[in-house]
């Protein structure tokens, strides 16, 4: 198993000692250590939520996910597909934590969208139980409550700031889309103003799963998908759909296999930075 490689898109962080992900479960706080050892996976958890990630570990790690379902002749797609079966699709049946990441991460720079991130773990979280010095992921209620200029020094301007409010009010109703399947989860999600399809298939991407939901207006997918399917460094989101229509339903694992084999040509400068905070 590519351990590193699936647990990577779920968030948390690698050290020395494996994998650390702190989460708000049903059934309350929890820190999280996985650990790959002698072929295995050795996970460790602290906290009133400890038992309900564990008995989830398993699905968290894409246990169970099909990467070997994928099965193509293709002459870039085919040996990639085959040299990274280990690559798997978790889901952490978190919905509400990965559409918060989703509608932070919308139409910024990655580096941005981190640092808002860490912002608003520092602003909304809580110390995370265990052994470590980690914050939990934001609080709902306290984010629905927060006026939206308190969203500004994180680096996150009153558009998104409405978006993270209007979720985080209704995040028990978001939380329940992990027991409907991925389609009509998106289908539910689309329906809050400023969540889109791209921010919709972000999410269910980590807390369902699914590896076919694609990314529908990134900045790189469809230049990324382009590039190394024709040989053209630049794509539209209706190209990229059309030769990604082929590998469903593996059409987001075909785009994390691409990724692996790099970003498209840059020309000229990438997506600049913004300074929202002091604005």
């Amino acid at each position: 198993m590519e351990l590193k490689r699936t647990l990577a898109p779920l968030g948390g962080r690698f050290d020395a000692d494996g994998w650390w992900r702190t989460a708000r479960t049903p059934e309350g706080p929890v820190t999280l250590h996985l650990e790959g050892i002698d072929g295995g996976v050795q996970a460790t958890a602290w906290g009133s939520g400890a038992d309900w990630v564990l008995e989830r570990v398993p699905r968290w790690i894409g246990l169970g996910d099909e990467p070997e379902a994928l099965v193509t002749d293709h002459p870039v797609v085919g040996p990639l597909a085959r040299r990274h079966r280990g690559m798997r699709f978790g889901a952490t049946g978190l919905v509400f934590d990965a559409l918060v990441v989703a509608v932070v991460s919308q139409k910024v720079a990655g580096k941005e969208a981190g640092i808002s991130l860490r912002q608003l773990w520092r602003r909304f979280g809580d110390p995370a139980p265990g052994p470590r010095p980690l914050r939990l992921p934001p609080d709902p209620e306290r984010m629905a409550e927060a006026p939206y200029w308190e969203y500004h020094p994180l680096g996150i301007e009153r558009r998104r700031a409405e978006v993270l409010r209007k979720v985080a009010a209704d995040h028990r109703r978001i939380e329940r889309l992990a027991e409907v399947p991925s389609a009509d989860a998106q289908r539910w999600l689309r329906r809050y103003p400023g969540v889109g399809e791209w921010t919709a298939a972000e999410t269910v991407a980590i807390s369902h799963g699914d590896a076919d939901a694609v990314s529908v207006g990134d900045y790189h997918h469809k230049h990324i998908v382009a590039w190394h399917l024709t040989g053209r460094p630049r794509g539209t989101d209706e190209e990229m759909l059309r030769l990604l229509e082929p590998f469903r339903p593996h059409r987001g694992r075909v785009v994390r296999l691409l990724t692996i084999l790099g970003h498209e040509p840059a020309f000229g400068p990438r997506m600049p930075l913004r300074r929202i905070a002091g604005a």
